[in-house]
């Protein structure tokens, strides 16, 4: 959006130079198609963390937040932010903007176990996933062979099935989605992963966005249509009311899941609660507020930070309004604390 995002993203100095997307937060382009997408490991965290449930980060770009699942016409579309570390999987949400403590600024990208489990509970049929790193063991439905030729310095991790994204993996097997979609490694990889049930998951993964490289695909998704744009999903309202009171905004873990049984019952007793309180026409996800530049920013194109003081935490309008959709607290600038 400005400079001062730069210092929230995970990058060396030398590349932390504005490029076009603060236009079009300010409204002065607009993307030629509607467009959805999840984070990786060089965004601003930041202004991510501000629609940790998704949401428009300028017109017609939608963030499918940190996890979520949203519609785009009658397409189903789901996904998860961010890198697998191990060591920050099992902790909360406990980095704050603008990252002052050492490490945060890396670790704020990274999987938390709580975000994979709300897609543990999805059970309506995805067409489409999204990952930023690739599920793990993927190689062994396509040519790694191939793969191995173009990065070999992949080699060994392949071999021993150490690459990837083990949580990645585990939903890939559990939602089975029509097409799943990856990115991070720079190289284009495609593969087909037979389920037990008969269906199917077609999984393609492109090069990076340079010159004479493989990185745009155009994918037709069979018996979908487009007509309606984005819209809130029913069954993931219910799963994010159901799952608010586990939510860990400290570096302490999220509470146990409850037993399959009983998360049975309050999945459904969330989801009747949401079929009779949430409209149709409150599914349309809250639009974005074009944003004025920054004074003394009017025209950043091209700047580097030069030490920038970092944007501070702010409640994002779409973020309250969906909180208050659904009679949740707000808990996304809670106090960490020092645990």
């Amino acid at each position: 959006r400005d400079a001062r995002d730069l210092e929230c993203m995970s990058v060396p100095d030398k590349y932390k130079t504005l490029g076009t997307f603060h236009r079009y937060f300010r409204g002065e382009r607009r993307a030629p198609v509607p467009t959805l997408f999840i984070g990786g490991n060089h965004e601003a965290s930041n202004y991510l963390w501000e629609l940790y449930y998704g949401g428009f980060v300028a017109p017609d770009v939608y963030y499918l937040g940190h996890s979520g699942v949203v519609r785009f016409g009658n397409l189903r579309v789901g996904g998860l932010s961010g890198i697998f570390k191990g060591n920050d999987y099992r902790r909360g949400h406990y980095e704050r903007p603008p990252y002052k403590r050492g490490g945060e600024v890396k670790s704020a990208y990274h999987v938390r176990q709580f975000d994979v489990d709300k897609l543990r509970s999805v059970r309506e049929p995805i067409d489409v996933f999204l990952s930023h790193d690739w599920p793990r063991g993927i190689s062994r439905y396509g040519d790694q062979a191939d793969l191995i030729r173009k990065k070999r310095f992949l080699a060994d991790e392949l071999r021993d099935n150490s690459l990837g994204s083990p949580p990645a993996e585990e939903l890939l097997h559990a939602l089975k989605p029509r097409y799943w979609f990856s990115a991070h490694l720079h190289v284009k990889f495609a593969a087909m992963v037979r389920h037990g049930d008969g269906s199917a998951t077609r999984f393609l993964a492109l090069d990076k966005c340079l010159p004479r490289r493989d990185f745009m695909q155009i994918v037709d998704v069979p018996d979908r249509d487009p007509t309606g744009g984005f819209a809130l999903d029913r069954e993931w309202l219910s799963i994010l009311r159901c799952e608010h009171g586990r939510h860990s905004v400290t570096r302490h873990p999220a509470p146990p899941r409850p037993d399959p049984t009983a998360l049975k019952s309050r999945l459904a007793e969330h989801r009747a609660w949401v079929d009779g309180n949430v409209g149709e026409s409150q599914l349309a996800p809250p639009g974005f507020e074009t944003q004025p530049a920054p004074r003394g920013d009017e025209d950043g194109a091209g700047e580097k930070t030069s030490g920038a003081a970092p944007n501070p935490s702010a409640r994002n309008p779409q973020t309250v309004r969906l909180m208050e959709m659904l009679e949740l607290d707000f808990k996304l600038d809670l106090d960490p604390g020092g645990g």
